[in-house]
Parts: structure tokens; C-alpha cells; sequence
């Protein structure tokens, strides 16, 4: 057991708790290579017949990743950190939604970015009442990566883009909705639902285990969501496309566009555009390698040509909420420079591992 995570086998599941509920559980480089490695030992083992992945503490699964040392890094002029990080980190992504075997996470609380990497692409992904779930990348500099881009192009409608380009939160029941979830388990009912998993080893009993789905607020708002973001679809670039959402949501009404339009102030531009380029260009059904791929070839010049180091310094850092993005205004983005963080990598392209067996 090291200090950040504990990984063992317990009856007929192998087990990974995160261990650092003091820090929201974040997400550090050693941790997604741990987690790759107990996947991999337990690949073949004939004790283990399911992953089972749950957190340590009540207020995160895992609120995102340990960014503080690839900041430092950075502003250091040392890109290679960072870049390593995201680089085993997508892969260990990959890792869990190709598994050939059932893999079921539980998640409470707070389940954003590096969370959503881990419970997002597992087979059997349960949610309690108190989860809040998010991509909200695009608030630091970022965009939604370890496989972010794949959940929100296979979102119902227009939804995944509002919710990529927001970074909007979300409760349990529009998690079901989004698609970045599958169950709602009641956490007082996790304990007992934990020891049948470990003792039988039968995946099954999650959805046998999972209360009632029920509707959420953005149910209500899908439609007028579709129609805010409708002018998208004729967006030549990236630059165009953000110009497009942003004056769709500027004739949107309701709660949910108010905040929107707040979000749509306060994010990174190149962030958002990108983000919905992203996510369009990967279609309704993307798997996971094209998603990851892509989203790496973003990141790994995040740091260097993006709003990455400024985001995190204002939110993360300094804490002063005033991030000075490269463009003050959305109107001065240009597509060129869209395409230009999207742009092959050559032989830095990210590579997966080959065990032969395909991802859903």
C-alpha cells in the first residue's frame, strides 16, 4: 500500500482504493502508473474476476489530477513533465476501457477530470447521491482529455458540447443521461454491495444493486441546449464554432444559459473552441484510442502555445480567479490557431501497448 493508493486482491476482485481523500483524492503520475500496473499483473490471474475502484473519504472519487508539480515545471520552461504525465495517464485510460475484464468503480462526491479518466471508462460505472460530475478543463487552460471528448460526442443531442465547453457540474441522474455513468447505487447500500463483488466476482449484481434511473435538470433543458448550439453545425473552423455557440447562447433563456453565458465569459476562448472542434471532429461513435490520440496532441503543447500555465496559476496557484487568457477576446481567435494545437506530432504521437485485445 503506498500513501496514495492501495491496490490488492480480495476474494475474486482485484481491488484499487484511492488514498489521499485530503486532497480530493487527486490524481498524481505515480498513481496512473500504479493503477496500469495492478491492471496489468491482474490481466491474466485466474483469482481475479473483476477491478473493483473506489476512494477513500466523502467529498471526492477524484476531483482531477496533481497539476501543481506540471505548473512549476512549466513556467520552469520544462515541458516534459507535464507531457509525460498526460502520456501514461492516457494510457492507463485505455488501459481500463479496453479491459478484458469487468472493471466497476464507485464514485462519490466530487468526480471530475482525472476522476472521470478513471470511473468514465470503466465498464461498470456507478455513481451515489452525493456525486457532482465535470469536465471543467476549459476554466484552466485545458480541454476534456483522458477519453473526455469520446463521453461527450456519444452525449444525446448538442449536450456534450455544452457541457465540454462550460465545464458545467452535474448530478448523478444527467450523468446517466451524458452517458458518463451507468448506475445510481445509494452509498449507504455500498458495503453490502462491495462484499457480494468480492465474494462472487459477478459484475451483475451492480445493476441488480442500482435504484430507479430517474429525470434530471438537464432533461428538461436538452432541447433548448440542441437549439443554442444549433449554429454550430455550420462552423467552418474552430473559431467559427465558438462564435457560433457563444451568440446561441447569447439568445438562450433560463437558468441553465445564464450560467452558461457566464461560463463562456470566464473560460479560456482557445479552450472552448477547441474543445468543440474536438468534439465534433470525433463523431458519434469515437473509440477510445482516436479520442485519447487526439486530446494528447493538444496537451502535450498545452503548456508551451496554450492557456494551460496561466489558467492553473490563476485558479490553482495565486487563486486570484483572473486568468489573462492569450486572447481577451473570443472574436480575436482565429481557426489557424485551433488547428495549429491539433497538428501531428510526428514520432511524439501518443502509443498504446498491444495486448491484442479491443475497447469498447
Amino acid at each position: 500500500m503506498s500513501a496514495e493508493l492501495f491496490a490488492r486482491i480480495e476474494g475474486r476482485a482485484g481491488r484499487i482504493t484511492l488514498t489521499r481523500p485530503g486532497v480530493l483524492n487527486a490524481l498524481s503520475h505515480a498513481m496512473c502508473r500504479q493503477i496500469a500496473a495492478a491492471l496489468e499483473e491482474w490481466r491474466h490471474a485466474p483469482e481475479v474476476a473483476l477491478v473493483l475502484i473506489d476512494a477513500e473519504g466523502t467529498r471526492a472519487f477524484c476531483a482531477g489530477g496533481d497539476i501543481a508539480a506540471m505548473y512549476h515545471a512549466g513556467r520552469a520552461g520544462d515541458f516534459a513533465l507535464g507531457r509525460g504525465f498526460f502520456r501514461d495517464e492516457y494510457r492507463m485510460n485505455a488501459a481500463i476501457n479496453e479491459y478484458p475484464k469487468p472493471i466497476v468503480a464507485l464514485m462519490q462526491g466530487f468526480v471530475m477530470g482525472g476522476g472521470v479518466g478513471i470511473g468514465g471508462n470503466a465498464s461498470h460505472r456507478v455513481l451515489g447521491e452525493s456525486a457532482q460530475v465535470a469536465m471543467p478543463e476549459t476554466g484552466i487552460g485545458l480541454i476534456p482529455d483522458v477519453g473526455g471528448t469520446r463521453l461527450l460526442a456519444r452525449a444525446p443531442g448538442r449536450l456534450g458540447l455544452h457541457l465540454g465547453m462550460t465545464g458545467a457540474r452535474f448530478g448523478p441522474d444527467d450523468a446517466l443521461l451524458a452517458g458518463f455513468a451507468d448506475h445510481v447505487v445509494p452509498e449507504e447500500d455500498w458495503p453490502a454491495l462491495v462484499a457480494e463483488l468480492v465474494a462472487t466476482g459477478d459484475a451483475g449484481l451492480v445493476a441488480q444493486a442500482a435504484r430507479p434511473r430517474r429525470e434530471g435538470p438537464l432533461a428538461h433543458d436538452l432541447g433548448a441546449i440542441g437549439r443554442a448550439y444549433a449554429g454550430t453545425g455550420d462552423a467552418g473552423d474552430g473559431a467559427e464554432w465558438l462564435r457560433a455557440a457563444l451568440s446561441g447562447l447569447a439568445a438562450a433563456s433560463g437558468d441553465w444559459a445564464e450560467a452558461a453565458r457566464a461560463a463562456g465569459a470566464r473560460n479560456s476562448p482557445l479552450s472552448m473552441a477547441s474543445t468543440g472542434w474536438m468534439i465534433r471532429a470525433l463523431g458519434p461513435a469515437p473509440d477510445i484510442r482516436t479520442a485519447l490520440a487526439q486530446e494528447f496532441r493538444w496537451t502535450w503543447r498545452a503548456a508551451e502555445a496554450g492557456d494551460f500555465l496561466e489558467g492553473v496559476r490563476a485558479q490553482i496557484i495565486d487563486k486570484d480567479r483572473s486568468p489573462r487568457w492569450r486572447h481577451a477576446d473570443a472574436m480575436a481567435l482565429t481557426g489557424a490557431e485551433v488547428a495549429a494545437m491539433l497538428a501531428p506530432l510526428g514520432a511524439d504521437e501518443l502509443t498504446f501497448p498491444d495486448h491484442g485485445e479491443g475497447g469498447a
